[in-house]
């Protein structure tokens, strides 16, 4: 567009419009502010597709970050409970010396969440002494579920097998 004269509506060569005469503006009052909005700015083609890309590679990477670190939590929430439980079934099992009696298993509940457990013992040969054939090793698994998957926790100790306690029977008068 070239710049003419307001007298005889000619061009005057070479011109071009000022910087000052842009596009007009629409105005709008909101509140004690007024605002000024331009018809120049405004995104390209290219740069909507770019952002719409962006937003492609970035949302389905950051879903599944939040996927894993539920599932890690998950994990060690259940993972924690489920070694108090294989911690509790090794000390009734010393207390009340049931261990001998080869490999138990059942189920325990715990609020809303199923542990299953198994106990197993096997004679310990880590010591070279001649009691060592007398130790057992205690060791229960305790397996539980995290969002379809099944995972466990084993906990081991030694036991004496020499020192358990020999039951008898009094008579009742």
């Amino acid at each position: 567009m070239k710049l003419t004269t307001r007298a005889n509506k000619l061009p005057i060569a070479g011109c071009r419009l000022p910087i000052e005469s842009r596009a007009k503006t629409r105005r709008r009052k909101i509140g004690n502010w007024k605002l000024e909005i331009g018809n120049e700015s405004a995104f390209t083609l290219a740069e909507v597709l770019a952002a719409l890309l962006f937003l492609a590679i970035v949302i389905p990477t950051a879903v599944e970050a939040l996927h894993v670190a539920s599932l890690a939590g998950e994990v060690a929430a259940r993972k924690g409970a489920a070694a108090r439980v294989a911690d509790r079934i090794l000390n009734e099992s010393l207390v009340t010396t049931n261990w001998s009696s080869g490999m138990q298993s059942g189920t325990i509940t715990e609020g809303i969440l199923d542990f299953k457990w198994k106990l197993t013992s096997q004679s310990w040969t880590g010591d070279p002494a001649p009691t060592a054939q007398a130790m057992q090793l205690l060791t229960a698994e305790v397996t539980y579920s995290a969002q379809g998957r099944d995972y466990s926790v084993k906990l081991s100790t030694l036991a004496n097998a020499q020192t358990q306690p020999v039951t008898t029977t009094t008579p009742q008068f």
